[in-house]
């Protein structure tokens, strides 16, 4: 089975309803509509549900709008959300990096 993984805080805001959406950079794991991904808390690798990836869609970065962050935790500026996702991924992110963004379901 696919598995995401997520910072702890991140879990809780997830179980609790409030997150059900995802972004993800160089899909290795040709992720799609209908997939069911264990969902893993990243720093302990400890499942915490199972889930259904309900909608998939792609963008750069440079293109995400409001509305994309529906489900899914805000930055403070877009520069902030550059870095965070350089930060995870590293200098090959930029403004023209492809963004896979999942709306999931706990199942």
């Amino acid at each position: 089975m696919k598995t995401l993984k997520f910072r702890k805080n991140l879990a809780d805001e997830i179980l609790s309803g409030r997150k059900t959406a995802t972004w993800r950079l160089f899909d290795d794991k040709n992720l799609r509509i209908g997939d069911r991904v264990e969902l893993l808390i990243w720093e302990t690798k400890e499942k915490f549900a199972d889930a259904e990836i309900i909608a998939v869609k792609e963008k750069e970065l440079q293109d995400i709008k409001d509305e994309d962050f529906v489900g899914h935790e805000k930055f403070a500026s877009r520069e902030e959300m550059l870095e965070n996702y350089q930060s995870f991924y590293g200098d090959k992110v930029n403004w023209n990096t492809l963004v896979k963004m999942l709306n999931f379901k706990i199942i």
